[in-house]
């Protein structure tokens, strides 16, 4: 028990020995020396295998005296299987091989494990790569202002391993002045610096205008290569200083030729020299090369160059050996070449129209600027003449301008015109331009395809009779203001079927191609086709309208996009409409229309609608359109409103009826008096009878109810007559002598019944006034037939009703109105049965009896 917590003080000072001392992972191995590891080789072979052992002896370390001790390893911070055996001397041995070292570098540890505690006792570096690769394109220049010999490689695959690279030389002795392979006598020249692939031999090093060998040598621990041996001599490798342009004239007499003169640096003013001179005009697109010219010489001519054209000029030199570099090109020096009369004829094309007034025809001539070969020179402008240029006369002048189109008039009738071009030096030979007729024979076929971006390919195929040349024109659309001058183009050659047109062309753009065949005699019709140099989709859609909509269809119209915004030819619409629920539906429409019928629809439903536009190279969408559909169609609306039209006016008519009709009026709406308004109240007499009025002959009736009283006033534009043309005045409280009554019984359910007229009651034509009184039982009393009854007082020999069946009048109650009245019988006057009758009305006393006509009722 002693011993044990005796070792484990120690095991714990072991620890933190191994953690504070430097490298604290060969503390155990290196500062007590009982472990250690060897490798078989620390560099190896990418992908070979490796072997290592570590041994541990217990007897060095203390507090491992006794006990097992474990040997485990560690690949960086992968753990790997090794063999445990003990070995001489009481130590412990581990052996490990790995079969295939694939990494490039890596530490591999040895780790103790005692009594449950593992430790790092020791650790090797290992290290894997390739051989050195071989350097390769080794070149050398010597640079005359140090002599200094500068060399460049490049070199092979990496080895993944520290490399020494050095640039390494050796002298060829004299004679037999060639290369040798030997390495005894290699010296190193140089060795690159800061990672590059080049150094400088210094001149002291150096044998000039004699031959060196040199070569790169590339070494590491797996091996050494070298690349290929450069056998040269400095001088040949040397590069010369630029010479310098001093001096560039034209020749006498050879205007297109032109002479010369440099000078060379002073360095190598003594050597034999080849130099080339180059120039260029700022159109070229490359240089024009003059070669083999003597260094020596200080000056050279060449010919062939254009007139009035500005050039840019260059010369290099190096050893006439032909083996050494080219120096850098000279400074560049201008020139320009002096000025000719323009020569050549000029491609032109016409159009004509007469003009309103004055038979004058209205020109419009373009033509081609002369190219620079023809043009000698800076144009200064163009002249249009209607006849040719003759010694000493010049013809009238009817266009000059610094343009390539001319418009003017000239007489009807005019069969050509001439056209020439003048620069500084002189004018050019007439151009003959004949105003042809355009009427000969058309092209069989014509198309156009993309020739790039900025370029079209028209192709055609030849009429029969074969043309001279062929003209094409062609214009943007829409057209640009003012036109394009410049697009259009004559191809001279009559056996050609194709062109190529570039001037104006963009792409996006759709064009219009015309092609004119040219025949000796006339200009042929133009046929036309429409191109694109290049497509997109277009740049926005059509904007739908909605043109009409019913319950089931939905018509759609749109404007055509402006040919602009088209970026191509439309190849078609595709109409796209979804309702709340997501169902969409798509239909195709040919590019040609501008409308489109929805069917079969939803009543009463909202859709939304948009419209896709198409090109051969993409499709843009519109906006959305909402739609509602109708509940009902047209014809349904119209329907329901003729039919609530035709309710109405019946109504109305029906209205009318009822309101001219009192008869159907009173059907519906009966007339009911209000008795407190009636004038019955105001008829009180002022003294009731004592005693009523005893009818012996008539026995006393049941009590009746009186349901309605009417009293009829007189007609109307009837005056009564005066109170003094009345007859014999009447006592006071007496009764007149009782006259005969025209008495009419109402009876329900039944007509009047008509009854002559009886004058007992007076021979007088004016009108009577009567009073009636209806009488009703009680409601559910047994009906009896009302009676009628009417005194007149009058003298009046007018009857009360002259019509046997009159039309009642509107204040009458029609609906009592059912029973023939009955007159009183004979003509001595009513019954003495009709106060037993009437038992109420033996107290009525009229008022205003003076305004009756003298009519009593009792």
């Amino acid at each position: 028990m002693a011993r044990r917590g005796a070792r484990t003080p120690f095991l714990l000072q072991l620890s933190l020995l191994l953690l504070l001392l430097p490298g604290g992972e060969w503390g155990l191995s290196w500062t007590l020396g009982c472990a250690s590891v060897a490798v078989g080789s620390p560099i190896v072979p990418l992908g070979s295998a490796v072997t290592a052992s570590c041994t541990v002896r217990s007897e060095l370390c203390r507090g491992l005296e006794q006990g097992k001790v474990r040997i485990t390893w560690m690949l960086d911070n992968e753990p790997m299987a090794g063999s445990q055996h003990r070995g001489t001397g009481g130590s412990e041995v581990s052996n490990l091989t790995l079969p295939q070292f694939n990494r490039t570098q890596a530490r591999l540890w040895c780790w103790v494990e005692w009594n449950g505690t593992k430790q790092r006792v020791g650790m090797a570096e290992i290290r894997a790569g390739y051989p050195p690769a071989k350097p390769f394109n080794l070149s050398c220049v010597l640079n005359l202002s140090d002599y200094g010999l500068t060399c460049q490689w490049e070199p092979g695959a990496d080895s993944h391993l520290p490399t020494s690279v050095a640039l390494q030389f050796a002298r060829v002795p004299e004679p037999p002045h060639h290369c040798r392979r030997s390495r005894a006598a290699a010296d190193t020249g140089c060795t690159p610096q800061g990672g590059h692939n080049r150094c400088t031999v210094p001149r002291r090093l150096l044998q000039l205008y004699r031959q060196m060998e040199l070569w790169v040598s590339a070494t590491n621990a797996l091996g050494t290569a070298e690349s290929e041996h450069l056998c040269i001599d400095p001088m040949d490798v040397a590069k010369l200083d630029p010479p310098a342009l001093w001096s560039i004239q034209s020749v006498p007499f050879q205007s297109d030729c032109v002479a010369v003169a440099w000078e060379l640096a002073r360095s190598h003013a003594h050597m034999e020299l080849l130099c080339e001179l180059r120039y260029r005009a700022p159109e070229d697109a490359a240089w024009a090369l003059v070669t083999g010219i003597p260094g020596q010489a200080r000056t050279a001519q060449h010919c062939g160059f254009l007139f009035g054209t500005p050039y840019r000029f260059q010369m290099r030199c190096r050893r006439s050996s032909a083996r050494g570099y080219w120096s850098d090109w000279s400074p560049g020096r201008n020139y320009t070449t002096h000025e000719k009369a323009p020569t050549g004829t000029l491609d032109a094309w016409w159009s004509a129209r007469p003009a309103g007034t004055g038979g004058q025809l209205e020109v419009q001539l373009r033509w081609k600027a002369p190219g620079r070969r023809e043009a000698n020179g800076r144009v200064l402008g163009y002249r249009v003449t209607l006849s040719p240029r003759r010694r000493g006369r010049d013809p009238p002048t009817v266009c000059n301008t610094t343009r390539t189109q001319c418009n003017f008039s000239v007489p009807a009738g005019t069969a050509r015109v001439y056209l020439s071009a003048y620069n500084a030096a002189g004018e050019s030979a007439a151009t003959e331009v004949a105003l042809l007729e355009r009427k000969g024979q058309p092209l069989a076929g014509l198309r156009a395809v993309p020739g790039g971006e900025r370029s079209l390919w028209v192709c055609w195929e030849p009429p029969p009779a074969p043309p001279a040349a062929y003209v094409l024109e062609w214009q943007r659309v829409p057209a640009e203001p003012g036109g394009c001058s410049a697009c259009w183009q004559m191809e001279r050659d009559g056996a050609t079927t194709t062109a190529l047109i570039r001037d104006g062309i963009e792409p996006f753009q759709r064009y219009t191609i015309a092609v004119y065949p040219l025949y000796p005699d006339a200009v042929g019709v133009p046929v036309h086709t429409a191109a694109y140099s290049k497509q997109k989709a277009p740049s926005f859609a059509p904007k739908l309208h909605l043109k009409s909509i019913s319950k089931s269809d939905a018509e759609l119209c749109w404007e055509p996009l402006p040919v602009e915004m088209q970026n191509g030819f439309i190849t078609g619409y595709t109409i796209f409409w979804a309702n709340s629920t997501a169902e969409v539906s798509s239909a195709a429409v040919g590019p040609s229309l501008s409308s489109f019928v929805i069917q079969e629809l939803k009543p009463s439903t909202l859709y939304k609608v948009h419209i896709m536009a198409s090109t051969a190279s993409g499709s843009t969408n519109g906006t959305s359109l909402t739609l509602v559909t109708m509940a009902l169609d047209d014809i349904e609306i119209q329907f329901l409103f003729l039919t609530l039209g035709l309710v109405f006016v019946l109504l109305i008519l029906l209205l009318i009826c009822f309101q001219k009709n009192g008869r159907v009026k009173q059907q519906f709406w009966p007339s009911v008096p209000d008795p407190a308004n009636s004038s019955l109240s105001k008829w009180v007499p002022a003294e009731l009878p004592q005693e009523p009025l005893q009818v012996p002959s008539v026995r006393e009736p049941s009590l009746a109810t009186i349901s309605t009283i009417t009293v009829l006033e007189r007609a109307a534009g009837k005056q009564p007559p005066s109170r003094g043309k009345e007859p014999t005045s009447e006592p006071t409280g007496t009764f007149p002598a009782q006259p005969q009554p025209y008495v009419r019984q109402e009876r329900p359910g039944t007509a009047w019944a008509a009854v002559e007229p009886q004058r007992g009651c007076g021979e007088s034509a004016e009108p009577v006034q009567y009073a009636r009184v209806v009488g009703a039982g009680y409601k559910g009393q047994q009906h009896v037939p009302p009676r009628l009854y009417l005194r007149c007082g009058s003298s009046s020999t007018q009857p009360l009703l002259g019509d046997p069946s009159p039309s009642p009048q509107p204040y009458e109650n029609l609906w009592f109105h059912g029973a023939a009245p009955q007159g009183c019988p004979g003509d001595g006057g009513c019954p003495e049965e009709l106060a037993a009758t009437f038992p109420l009305l033996q107290g009525l006393r009229i008022g205003g009896a003076e305004e009756l006509h003298d009519c009593r009722v009792f």
